[in-house]
């Protein structure tokens, strides 16, 4: 959805359940990138990013917002991303994700409804289990799209991670006084 100039435009029961969250828990495969691996001749993976997710989420944790990056696959290329944007809570090679978040929002006092979830697959409904805003990308599996609260219109490594980072950055700006 976008309004005036191409800004976007959230419901308002959406922004303001999204002024409340605290915490991004994100996956990064098929939310970052489009899911795809390409393996070069010696083995060495490849993933792409999206250069105006990466501004988004450097927007949003310059707003506040903490990120933490839990991910089922432990890649350098991903490392290297997400220490570059700033994102300074980042668990990959996580087979049990349930098992990172549930101590992680305990640390820091969070209540469900101050956490959102951006995930794609199975292996993330553990984010979604712990978050009161859920997220997906359009492409994401048919048991995440039925949990989600918001679905990007952009795919995942096209723009979705900028899509979520614009929605908590919009519920933000909306709930400061005017």
């Amino acid at each position: 959805m976008t309004g005036a100039a191409g800004a976007a435009v959230f419901p308002r029961e959406l922004l303001a359940r999204a002024a409340r969250v605290r915490l991004l828990l994100t996956d990064v495969d098929g939310c970052w990138t489009d899911g795809k691996i390409e393996l070069g001749p010696g083995g060495d993976e490849s993933v792409v990013f999206h250069i105006h997710d990466g501004y988004g989420m450097v927007r949003l944790l310059a707003s506040g917002v903490e990120v933490a990056v839990i991910s089922g696959r432990d890649t350098p290329a991903v490392r290297h991303r997400a220490a570059r944007l700033g994102v300074q809570v980042v668990h990959l090679g996580v087979a049990d994700k349930a098992a990172v978040t549930a101590p992680l929002l305990r640390a820091r006092g969070l209540a469900r409804e101050e956490v959102a979830a951006f995930g794609d697959d199975l292996p993330d409904l553990p984010l979604f289990d712990c978050a009161g805003l859920r997220i997906a990308p359009p492409g994401a599996m048919p048991e995440i799209l039925a949990r989600a609260d918001f679905v990007t219109s952009a795919p995942g490594g096209g723009g979705a991670l900028r899509q979520v980072c614009d929605l908590l950055l919009a519920a933000r700006a909306a709930a400061l006084p005017s």
